[in-house]
């Protein structure tokens, strides 16, 4: 027997999104550290909190992805154990549900490792594809927007505690974010599937945690956007857009045809880069909230941002009636 057994492989494929001709595919390719989100005690808390960072990538390892218009692509992993896929593809929208979410499989490429890889070697992955009958998308911030997390704390230590100290079961959303967002992603004829993108600084080694905090506080299931977490060793290219800019930008590219919602808090960039947004895609703006932060001066200087502002409607949003009330005022909520 083997005293320093290595940890089987796996494949995290993230949630991402595309059109009907066009693929976006991303995921990981790590050692399984056997993070169990279930563990609720205070040393496994701890212990999956430091296996989330001290991750054990696969690097430069053939893929093979399998799509299900029985398209065979060949893929690999990156310096970080990145893959991504962006390619033109044919025949996606007799693929995907009701809720326009196309599956595909994503596996090590036959005999490439030798190790144990879980699962036998097929990882399921998830593209959204946005169905005919949306009226908009809705890009979201997660951190202090739907999720507690404290990015105006001085020196951020409540991010720390939030983030390391407790379990997505304790994590919970702030008041009447879910249901707002269900009824954003329903529509005004409550019979609609609006697409719904989370887009966050948090690095991709939370994924799988925001994920669970999603699903377990009963959000509508999105893409999930994370960024890379650099280290001064990282041997990927930099972007050359900051992460959030990257990301929406990119959304609102895929989607040209399609107008969207911006939803932020008051505490850190959200106001400027959604004005930043406005400027560089006018008249794709449908309107922009803004959750309010205790922070008295961050408050003061995000109202007097937009105390004469007139481009597309903004809320500052204090309560959850507030922002339901507007929403039916502009005809996108029933």
């Amino acid at each position: 027997m083997s005293w320093f057994k290595k940890d089987p492989l796996q494949i995290i494929p993230f949630d991402t999104y595309g059109t009907n001709e066009h693929l976006y595919l991303k995921g990981r390719a790590l050692e399984d550290e056997d993070i169990d989100l279930d563990k609720k005690d205070w040393f496994s808390l701890l212990l999956n909190s430091w296996k989330r960072f001290e991750t054990d990538e696969i690097r430069n390892s053939p893929l093979v992805i399998s799509l299900p218009n029985q398209e065979i692509i060949k893929s690999s992993t990156d310096a970080e154990g990145y893959y991504l896929l962006d390619k033109s593809s044919d025949n996606l929208k007799h693929h995907i549900d009701d809720e326009g979410w196309l599956e595909y499989y994503v596996s090590y490429k036959s005999n490439s490792k030798k190790r144990q890889i879980q699962l036998n070697n097929k990882f399921k992955g998830k593209m959204l594809i946005p169905r005919q009958n949306t009226s908009f998308g809705v890009i979201s911030d997660i951190d202090d927007t739907i999720l507690h997390t404290g990015v105006t704390s001085r020196l951020k230590w409540r991010v720390v505690v939030n983030t390391l100290f407790k379990t997505p079961h304790k994590r919970k959303a702030l008041e009447g974010s879910a249901e707002f967002y269900h009824l954003l992603h329903n529509g005004k004829t409550n019979l609609e599937a609006n697409p719904i993108f989370y887009v966050s600084n948090s690095p991709w080694n939370l994924y799988r945690y925001l994920a669970f905090f999603l699903k377990n506080n009963n959000f509508p299931k999105g893409p999930i956007l994370l960024r890379d977490f650099r280290t001064p060793f990282d041997r990927t290219p930099k972007m050359e857009l900051a992460h959030k800019y990257h990301e929406i930008f990119n959304i609102l590219k895929t989607y040209p045809n399609l107008n969207f919602i911006l939803i932020g808090d008051c505490g850190e960039k959200d106001a400027y880069i959604y004005l930043d947004v406005v400027k560089e895609f006018p008249n794709r703006i449908a309107a922009i909230y803004l959750r309010a932060v205790e922070h008295s001066k961050r408050m003061k200087r995000i109202s007097t941002l937009f105390e004469d502002y007139n481009e597309v409607p903004v809320l500052i949003v204090e309560n959850g009636e507030q922002a339901l009330l507007h929403a039916r005022n502009h005809g996108f909520i029933a």
